[in-house]
């Protein structure tokens, strides 16, 4: 299954830069299934089969991965705006409304996909779910100092939560902005993403929250068929 899910990625990948235009400015996601996408960006760009693009990482990782592959890059405040936005998700529910956040990378994520004209979200099938939060837990960036008063708060809510813990690392995850991650879970899911988002995002010392509400125009889901990987494209009605 792993290669079969490693495949359904591909797809998107090179299906969603396929929408890449010569001069565009893009926001480059993050993640497994953004990154190879951001490789195949960079091999179009190296063929001449793409021109005078222009990148926008929503990561480090991202960043690194465009440079070296020779794309250009540029910060949000060095562009007046991004045509196109692609980057993949944690879950995907039917009013296209995601959990995003797996990576850490939510906060950057979010300014970018909120400045784009567009933005399609790539992930393959196990990423469509009925329900937000049943299975992934809901990222919540905090303020160092904050972390256990958020998670009272949190807790208040109903949501149970854990401080991310780093692997290969000794001690929590830390952002890229410096700061700590709490994963949050809601028991039977999160029915309403429009109100949960902002309600989670006033408690004092939460920077940003990894629920994407209205914002994904086209969801590119790779799935397998008969033994072999392909995309459907779901566009919202």
């Amino acid at each position: 299954m792993a290669d079969l899910q490693t495949e359904m990625k591909q797809a998107v990948a090179l299906e969603a830069v396929e929408q890449i235009e010569d001069g565009m400015v893009v926001g480059l996601g993050s993640g497994s299934t953004a990154a190879l996408m951001i490789k195949a960006l960079g091999a179009k760009l190296a063929s001449g089969e793409l021109k005078k693009i222009v990148g926008v990482p929503t990561s480090f990782q991202g960043e690194v991965l465009a440079s070296e592959l020779g794309i250009p890059l540029a910060t949000l405040q060095g562009i007046a705006g991004i045509d196109l936005a692609i980057d993949g998700a944690d879950e995907v529910d039917p009013a296209f409304q995601l959990i995003k956040g797996g990576g850490a990378c939510h906060v950057q994520e979010k300014l970018v996909a909120v400045r784009s004209k567009r933005f399609i979200v790539v992930v393959d099938s196990t990423k469509i779910v009925e329900r937000l939060n049943l299975s992934f837990k809901l990222p919540v960036e905090v303020l160092p100092g904050a972390w256990k008063q958020v998670k009272k708060s949190l807790l208040d809510m109903g949501g149970q939560s854990d401080l991310r813990m780093a692997t290969k690392k000794a001690g929590p995850v830390v952002t890229d902005q410096g700061n700590l991650v709490l994963d949050v879970s809601f028991e039977g899911g999160i029915p309403d993403p429009k109100f949960l988002e902002p309600t989670i995002n006033n408690i004092p010392g939460v920077l940003e929250n990894g629920l994407f509400v209205d914002l994904a125009d086209e969801v590119l889901v790779g799935e397998v068929s008969e033994g072999k990987a392909g995309v459907i494209n779901l566009k919202k009605i």
